[in-house]
């Protein structure tokens, strides 16, 4: 009966892991799976336990870390929230010096100030966001290859 319990063990943690997807639970259902493989022999419960805890440790140590290389190897790493802002060209609404200023960035009304503290770009200009800052876009101004941003 031992190895019914380590095998829910297992998929729960399984299940976890496919929300969490870092690949620890996904070691320790390995080493779930173990234990209850030896529950099944008949292994005494210190065993199972020192089973379990033995292979989710060489699993942690030696399986994740290449694991988690080939996986960040296959899938690729994509910007989200304002990270994703970050290089986008926006149009100057208000005037947008070092101090305030109004764009439209992805549809999207954004407080702006200037990067450099001497510049000030002009409503309809064309500006590329450098960094967010709060709830600020940071901007210089676009270059001659950057793409106008999609009408609204």
């Amino acid at each position: 009966m031992a190895w019914v319990i380590w095998l829910a063990a297992a998929i729960l943690l399984a299940v976890v892991e496919v929300l969490a997807v870092d690949l620890i639970f996904l070691m320790l259902a390995g080493g779930a799976l173990a234990a209850a493989a030896a529950a099944g022999l008949g292994a005494p419960v210190w065993a199972q336990v020192v089973i379990f805890g033995v292979v989710s440790t060489v699993l942690l140590v030696a399986v994740r870390p290449w694991a988690l290389r080939a996986f960040r190897r296959s899938v690729p790493e994509t910007a989200t929230n304002v990270a994703a802002h970050v290089g986008r060209t926006a149009v100057v609404l208000l005037d947008v010096s070092a101090h305030a200023g109004r764009i439209k960035l992805t549809g999207e009304v954004w407080t702006a100030r200037a990067e450099n503290p001497a510049a000030v770009f002009p409503a309809g200009t064309l500006v590329r966001v450098v960094r967010i800052e709060g709830a600020t876009a940071v901007v210089e101004a676009a270059g001659p290859a950057d793409d106008p941003p999609p009408p609204d």
